[in-house]
C-alpha cells in the first residue's frame, strides 16, 4: 500500500518537482538471543503467555545488568529497550523482597505509560511490586504511603531536586534502591543535562550515605557519544546496548523541499497539502510541527481544506500538544492506537515514547534540529514489521537545505555528540548549595561527587553568606531553601515573570525576557499573542495584554566581547585559532516589528547591558587576507555598482566585514549538524579588527553564563565543521545571500553587511590552509 501511495505522490505535479529524494530502510529479520540462565518461572510463564520472544539486545541487557553493569541502551525507537530493563529490575525485586527501584522521566505522560506497563507486569507475574508515581501532583496524603510501600517509584529530576533535602523521610526506600532507571536520557543535554548530572550525584551521594550503591540504566536515542554521554552524565563506567534484535518493516524516507530551485512555496502550507494527502490515501498520519500554534494552525487549515467527500475526516484530525488536559490528550493517544483517530498534529510533545501503537506515516515538518530528533519522530511510523513512510519537510534555512542536497550525509551520519558539561562554575556552586542543604559536605568524601574545585567552591559560598563550616562538615547557612533557588533549566537564578491578569503565563531568565518580553515586544505563549505593557527590571516582574495582532518582533543588539584568557591554542599557516574564556556584553537598544518577512518599522528600548562570562572558540586571520578578498571582489560586477552609487562609503571595509559575518553566521548555523544544541544555544561576533588580536576575528561562544561546553566541542570539530559550512554556502543558489545559508533569524545586525562572495572565499582559505598546516 505504501508504494503505491508514493507512486501517486511521484506522479502528482504539485508534488512531485519538490521530492528531493527518497530513500528506502530496508526491512530486516529479527534476532533473538539466548539467556546464560532461565527467568524465573512466573516471568517466563508471562512471555510465553504474551508470545514474546526475546531479542538479543534485550538478552544482553537481561545479562549484563544480572552481572551487576551499569548499561547503557542505545536501540531505536520501539525495539523494546523497556522489556529489556523490566525484567532483570523484576526479577531481582522477586528474589529480595526489600529491594527498590527508581524511574526517572522527563515528561508526565511517559511516566503514566511506564505505570501501566508495571502494573500490567506485576498483575500477570504476581511478583508485588506496587508501583506509584510520585511528582508535584500527587498528593501530601498518600505520599508517606507510597515511600514506604511502593519498591518501584516512577519521578522526574525535578521531584528528586526537591525531595533530596527530605531524604530522611524516604530511608527505607533509599537504603534498599537497587536500580536507578533513567529513560529517554538524551534529553539530559546543554544546561538541562548539565544540571542532571549534578543532581544524579547528589543522590547518589545520599545513597551511599543510607548505604546502597543502586546500579544504573540508562535508555536513549543514538548517540555518537554514548558511553561518553553516560559516564558524564553519572561519574560510573558502563556497558553499551547498541545492537538491535528487532524485526523492522520498509521504511521509505522522503526529503521534501518546498523551496527547490528558489521556489518560495511555504513550508507550513506544503506540510499541511502532505498530511491531508496522505490521510485521504487511507494512511493514519502523524505531523511534528515546530510549535504550538502551527500544531493548531496545521489541523484547522486541515479541516477547512476539506470538501464535501471528505466532511467524515473532519472529526478524525486533531491537534495534539502540551498545554492540553490529561483527559483531552489520553483521548487522543487512545484515538491513534485504535485507529479512529486518522491525523494528528503535534509539537515534540509525542516525540518521545508515549505508546500510540504504529502509524502509517510521519511528517516532519522542519528539520527538528538534531538528527537524533529526526528518527525519534520518524521512528513513530511502522511499529513492528509494517511498512511506513516518513517525509522531512525543509524550511529555508541552513540545515535543512544543507541536508535537501546531501541525502547521504544525513542517512551516512553517526549521531550528533550529546554534550554534558560539569566545569560551570554556576551550576558547580549551586548544586554545592543544595549538596549542603542535605546533608553536610566533607571534602574528603565528596571530592569525587563535585570535583577536585570543591574546596574553593565551599570557601567562595561561604564569603558569600551561604554556607558556613562547622565541626561536622559544611552546611547550608542561606535564608531560602535551596532547590528553591536553584533551577535545573536555567543556570541563572535572575528570572522574569510574565503576567496577565495577575496570574503567571511563564518565567524565564534575563537574557529570554531581553529577546522576547521587552516593552513592546509580541509574546507568543501556547499559541496566544501578548502585547508586553511593562517591564520592571528590579522587580523581574512583565505585565502583559491577551491580544491578536498580525505582526512580531524582533530586538537588535549591539555585541561587545572581550578574551579573559586563552585555554588552547593551533597555528595553521597564517591563521589561529584559539579556545578560551570570554567575557560578552550586550546592549539592547532597538527592536523592530514585522509583517512577514518585511520591517515596517523601528523602536528604540532602553535595557541595561547584559553580561555574562562565557567560553569560546575564535578564529584570527591575518591582516593580508582583506587585501587577498578585495582584489578578488574589487573586479566583479556587483561591487562595481556599490563603488559607483555609494561613493562615500568605506566598501572595501564593508565588503570584508559582510565576508566575515557571513562565516560566523554559516558556522552558528551548522554546529547543530555536529554538536548536539540549538543554534540559539551560540552566539558570535565578527570584527575586522579586535584590540585583543589585533587582527581580523571571528567569535562562537556558548550563549549561557560560564559556557556549557559547546565551544570545547565545536573547537575539537572545527575542520569538519568549516568544511560543512563551506558546503552549505557554496553549494546555496541564491547570489547574495538568504536564510539557507549566511542569514540569520537571530542577528542582532539585522543581517548586515553580508558578503556571501567573500564567506565562500575566505572559508575557503581557512579549510585548504587548515588541511596543510594544522600544528598543534
Amino acid at each position: 500500500m505504501i508504494e503505491s501511495v508514493l507512486l501517486k505522490l511521484r506522479n502528482n505535479t504539485l508534488y512531485n518537482k519538490n521530492i528531493a529524494h527518497v530513500e528506502l530502510l530496508p526491512a530486516r529479520e529479527a534476532v533473538y538471543g539466548e539467556l546464560k540462565k532461565e527467568l524465573p518461572k512466573n516471568i517466563t510463564n508471562y512471555l510465553e503467555r504474551n508470545n514474546i520472544k526475546l531479542y538479543k539486545h534485550q538478552t544482553e541487557s537481561l545479562d549484563k545488568i544480572r552481572n551487576g553493569n551499569n548499561i547503557i541502551i542505545t536501540t531505536p525507537t520501539a525495539s523494546g529497550k523497556t522489556l529489556a530493563f523490566n525484567l532483570p529490575i523484576f526479577e531481582t525485586l522477586s528474589n529480595d523482597s526489600k529491594s527498590t527501584a527508581l524511574y526517572l522521566y522527563p515528561s508526565k505522560a511517559l511516566s503514566n505509560d511506564q505505570l501501566k506497563v508495571l502494573k500490567k507486569l506485576e498483575a500477570e507475574t504476581g511478583i508485588n511490586i506496587n508501583p506509584n508515581i510520585y511528582d508535584g501532583d500527587t498528593p501530601s496524603s498518600i505520599r508517606p504511603k507510597i515511600r514506604s510501600e511502593s519498591r518501584i517509584i516512577i519521578s522526574n529530576p525535578y521531584e528528586i531536586h526537591h525531595t533530596l533535602s527530605w531524604h530522611y523521610k524516604w530511608q527505607h526506600f533509599f537504603s534498599n534502591l537497587r536500580f536507578i532507571v533513567l529513560d529517554e536520557a538524551h534529553i539530559y543535554r546543554g544546561v538541562f543535562g548539565s544540571n542532571v548530572s549534578l543532581l544524579l550525584r547528589r543522590l547518589e551521594r545520599i545513597c551511599e550515605y543510607y548505604g546502597s550503591k543502586p546500579q544504573f540504566i540508562i535508555s536513549t536515542a543514538t548517540l555518537a557519544n554514548p558511553v561518553e554521554f553516560a559516564e558524564k552524565l553519572t561519574g560510573l563506567k558502563y556497558e553499551l546496548i547498541s545492537q538491535d534484535g528487532s524485526p523492522k518493516g520498509k521504511k521509505y524516507f522522503v526529503f521534501y523541499n518546498p523551496h527547490a530551485n528558489g521556489g518560495d512555496l511555504s513550508s507550513h502550507q506544503e506540510s499541511k497539502k502532505l498530511f491531508l494527502f496522505f490521510i485521504k490515501e487511507g494512511l493514519q498520519t502523524l505531523c511534528f510541527t515546530v510549535s504550538r500554534k502551527m500544531s493548531e494552525l496545521i489541523a484547522r487549515w486541515s479541516k477547512e481544506s476539506l470538501d464535501s467527500s471528505d466532511e467524515n475526516l473532519k472529526d478524525k484530525i486533531m491537534a495534539y500538544r502540551a498545554g492540553y488536559l490529561p483527559e483531552e490528550r489520553r483521548k487522543i493517544e487512545n484515538g491513534l492506537k485504535n485507529g479512529t483517530v486518522r491525523g494528528v498534529t503535534s509539537t515534540n510533545a509525542l516525540e518521545l515514547g508515549i505508546d500510540i501503537g504504529g502509524l502509517d506515516s510521519v511528517i516532519i515538518s522542519g528539520y527538528p534540529g538534531t538528527v537524533i530528533s529526526t528518527w525519534q519522530q520518524a521512528g513513530r511510523a511502522g511499529r513492528g514489521t509494517n511498512d511506513s513512510v516518513a517525509t522531512l519537510v525543509a524550511f529555508h534555512n541552513q540545515l535543512d537545505q544543507y541536508f535537501m542536497r546531501h541525502p547521504d550525509v544525513f542517512f551516512g551520519k553517526s549521531h550528533e555528540h550529546a554534550i554534558v558539561d560539569l566545569s560551570n562554575p554556576y551550576v558547580l556552586f549551586g548544586h554545592t548549595m543544595c549538596a549542603s542543604s542535605e546533608l553536610p559536605i566533607i571534602i574528603e568524601r565528596d571530592e569525587k561527587y563535585f570535583g577536585k574545585e570543591l574546596s574553593d567552591i565551599l570557601h567562595e559560598l561561604k564569603n558569600e553568606g551561604l554556607l558556613k563550616e562547622t565541626q561536622n562538615g559544611w552546611i547550608y547557612s542561606g535564608t531560602k531553601s535551596a532547590s528553591m533557588v536553584i533551577s535545573l533549566d536555567s543556570i541563572s537564578s535572575d528570572t522574569f515573570k510574565v503576567i496577565y491578569q495577575n496570574k503567571t503565563l511563564e518565567t524565564m531568565d534575563r537574557a529570554q525576557a531581553y529577546r522576547e518580553a521587552h516593552e513592546g515586544a509580541v509574546l507568543l505563549h501556547q499559541g496566544e499573542t501578548y502585547i508586553v505593557d511593562s517591564m520592571d527590571i528590579k522587580n523581574g516582574i512583565v505585565q502583559v495584554t491577551k491580544t491578536d495582532v498580525d505582526f512580531y518582533t524582533q530586538v537588535l543588539k549591539e555585541t561587545f566581547v572581550s578574551v579573559v584568557d586563552i585555554k588552547d591554542k593551533k597555528k595553521f599557516g597564517e591563521f589561529e585559532i584559539c579556545l578560551g574564556g570570554l567575557k560578552v556584553t550586550e546592549n539592547y537598544n532597538t527592536y523592530k516589528i514585522m509583517k512577514g518577512d518585511s520591517a515596517i518599522g523601528y523602536k528604540n528600548i532602553y535595557l541595561p547591558p547584559l553580561e555574562f562570562n562565557t567560553v569560546g572558540f575564535w578564529f584570527i586571520f591575518p591582516v593580508s587576507i582583506e587585501d587577498e578578498l578585495w582584489n578578488k571582489r574589487s573586479i566583479d560586477r556587483d561591487v562595481l555598482e556599490l563603488l559607483n552609487k555609494r561613493k562615500n562609503v568605506d566598501i572595501r571595509r564593508e565588503v570584508f566585514g559582510g565576508s566575515l559575518h557571513g562565516i560566523e553566521h554559516a558556522m552558528i548555523g551548522i554546529m547543530p549538524f555536529h554538536v548536539m544544541c540549538d543554534r540559539w544555544d551560540i552566539g558570535g561576533l565578527s570584527t575586522n579588527f579586535h584590540p585583543a588580536t589585533g587582527r581580523p576575528t571571528v567569535f562562537i561562544y556558548d550563549g549561557f553564563e560560564g559556557g556549557i561546553g559547546l565551544s570545547e566541542k565545536a573547537y575539537e570539530l572545527f575542520n569538519e565543521i568549516v568544511k560543512t559550512s563551506l558546503e552549505l554556502v557554496e553549494e546555496c543558489k541564491c547570489e547574495e545571500g538568504c536564510p539557507a545559508c549566511i542569514y540569520s533569524p537571530k542577528c542582532g545586525n539585522d543581517n548586515k553587511p553580508m558578503d556571501k562572495i567573500g564567506a565562500i572565499f575566505l572559508l575557503d582559505k581557512i579549510k585548504n590552509t587548515y588541511l596543510d598546516h594544522v600544528i598543534c
